[in-house]
């Protein structure tokens, strides 16, 4: 710790309101805070007989370096520091793995006929929102009763009333064939307004009109219809019998709460919108022993609302947060309306809490049981392929390519008992030409370790080595490898190969120095474990490589070219009628193609000329 340097920044911080990074020697920030008075915030860390945990301790030994940023308000302060947060991912802040946009159901109102659709982010377009739905089956579930009980367009045509013929969805009355004018834009739009109240909960509202429509099919003697709405509001009782968990009022809420055992915490979000459980969320966190229950929740709130969420009128929390009042007033200028943050010890509110406490109760059990098992099955691999470390951190690499083209490599990490997919990487072949696996697997472990070594040019950014190395391939990927890592002097890291036999469906594995390879029990955790890791870097590799063949397919001649960009290549297609109609064309018709100037007529003759 530069203590020289920390005490000058001890003296010149402002009083002011504002956010502080804390950097170690290498420069990386290891915590960001934000603070009402700087100047208090941050020396109360460096003071004789400070109360601090032990996270912060390990933390105030490291720090080399402090920056601070001033601010104009305390609320300006909360939003930079979550920015911040998120951009860098500091070490010893409550930092959250999952950085997921959740699934919302958008139906853009304003169009002539609106289709549900699944969107990622939410957008300020005029269409509503609705979710998020979490996990995937909560969305699979709503769009299932949607299509089944509202017959709304599925297409993706451009509805005018013109279609010669309906579609299948219309023989099977999942749609009113809008499309050839069977259906016209008033009545089609009664159906979404009845969408509408399904999904904000308003199911009172909604039966009552749908039982006022089967009354009047009833009343013209249409009983076949007035049947089909029976069933449908059958349909939709049983659907609200399920989902509806609050009485009979329409809230919208987010309600939290958290179990905690040693080092670890599960935190359980509850999505309840117009009164019904659509979703749950919840937050595994390691290494917050020390923690407090305000620190843990403010992280929650932080890092969960940055993300395009739609934040509710209410958030329920299990203990009040020290600067509630400047949290809700950042998420109510979000959502543009009052958010109110409460903390209920009784009635039904309370028993919510409940509910998701005791979620969060089954889900750690869980979690600790499984990282147990991972932790077992780590020390197993070690003890029966003879490994130097402990593999807290593993990397699989494996080569996909076609007779040679299009050649990439692709890296996988598994890390603290889970894929770490924020630290894959792919590579681009780039000095190997024809099918050559062995050279490739050479290039790429030889890209991806000399940065280790401070080399430039390298496809990795500031990575200490992995405890374990995997490679997709037999002995001559693994002597490849193997002949790579110790050009660069990292011959001391732990390598091993994975493939089957020609011919035969167990894999075998294969060390360094060995003449044959292992039988491993296929069965056990240790072999289940290697052929995940290597599995998902084959499907990566795979992946890479289909993306760039079918970018090569679409490609032409005419990309090469200077000065001819997607709009002009299609006007010369169009008017040249294909490829074949440009190569044989004179400059002079060439210069007549709208969108071409003299220039790049003269670069598309002569390239074809050539």
């Amino acid at each position: 710790m530069s203590v020289v340097r920390t005490n000058k920044k001890l003296v010149n911080l402002p009083p002011d309101p504002g956010v502080y990074l804390m950097k170690d020697p290498s420069g990386d920030y290891i915590y960001i805070g934000k603070a009402k008075s700087l100047s208090e915030r941050v020396r109360s860390y460096f003071q004789e007989g400070a109360g601090l945990t032990p996270r912060i301790r390990s933390m105030i030994g490291n720090v080399d370096d402090i920056e601070f940023i001033v601010t104009g308000s305390e609320l300006e302060a909360l939003i930079l520091e979550n920015n911040l947060i998120k951009k860098h991912k500091p070490r010893y802040n409550v930092v959250l793995r999952d950085d997921k946009n959740y699934p919302f159901l958008r139906l853009p109102i304003r169009d002539d006929f609106p289709r549900i659709e699944v969107v990622r982010r939410v957008k300020r377009d005029g269409a509503l929102y609705f979710g998020p739905y979490v996990p995937a089956n909560a969305l699979r579930e709503t769009i299932k009763i949607i299509r089944r009980v509202f017959p709304l367009a599925t297409c993706k045509i451009n509805i005018d009333g013109k279609a010669p013929a309906p579609c299948i969805q219309f023989q099977i009355k999942r749609c009113m064939a809008p499309c050839t004018g069977n259906q016209t834009k008033e009545e089609y739009h009664k159906i979404v307004r009845q969408v509408k109240m399904f999904l904000e909960g308003k199911d009172r509202e909604l039966l009552n009109s749908m039982k006022a429509e089967m009354e009047a099919a009833s009343d013209r003697l249409d009983f076949e219809g007035a049947a089909r709405i029976r069933d449908k509001i059958f349909k939709i009782e049983k659907v609200l019998e399920r989902q509806r968990i609050t009485s009979t009022t329409l809230e919208d809420q987010d309600v939290m709460a958290f179990a905690r055992d040693g080092e670890y915490c599960d935190v359980q979000v509850m999505f309840i919108r117009g009164g019904m459980l659509i979703g749950r969320k919840d937050f595994f966190l390691e290494g917050v022993g020390d923690a407090t229950d305000q620190e843990i929740l403010y992280s929650i709130f932080q890092q969960l609302y940055s993300n395009e969420i739609i934040i509710p009128g209410e958030i329920l929390i299990p203990v009040d947060i020290e600067e509630r009042e400047i949290v809700e007033g950042w998420l109510s200028e979000q959502k543009g309306k009052r958010v109110r943050i409460l903390t209920p010890e009784r009635g039904k509110d309370a028993g919510l809490i409940k509910l998701a406490r005791e979620n969060a109760l089954v889900a750690l059990k869980e979690k600790m049981r499984e990282a147990a098992e991972g932790i077992e099955t780590l020390a197993e691999l070690k003890k029966v392929l003879g490994l130097k470390r402990f593999p807290h951190r593993i990397e699989a690499f494996d080569i996909s390519n076609t007779m040679g083209s299009e050649a990439v490599g692709s890296l996988v990490v598994w890390e603290d008992n889970r894929i770490k997919k924020s630290a894959f990487r792919k590579f681009k072949i780039k000095t190997v030409h024809g099918a050559d696996d062995f050279a490739m697997m050479e290039e790429v472990i030889s890209r991806r370790f000399s940065y280790s070594k401070g080399e430039e040019g390298s496809d990795s950014k500031g990575w200490e080595p992995p405890d374990l190395v995997i490679i997709d391939g037999g002995k001559g990927q693994l002597s490849s490898a193997l002949g790579a890592l110790k050009r660069l002097g990292l011959d001391n890291i732990d390598i091993i190969a994975l493939a089957k036999a020609k011919g035969e469906k167990e894999d075998r594995v294969f060390l360094p120095g060995d003449s044959e390879a292992r039988m491993l029990d296929q069965k056990s955790g240790v072999m289940h474990l290697l052929q995940r890791i290597r599995d998902e870097s084959h499907r990566f590799a795979i992946e890479y490589h289909k993306r760039l063949r079918e970018k090569d397919l679409v490609s032409s001649p005419l990309d090469s070219i200077r000065g001819v960009g997607k709009k002009t290549r299609a006007s010369l297609l169009q008017h040249f009628k294909g490829l074949a109609g440009i190569k044989d064309a004179s400059l002079e018709e060439l210069e007549e193609t709208p969108g071409v100037n003299k220039k790049v007529a003269e670069e598309i003759y002569k390239r074809f000329r050539r």
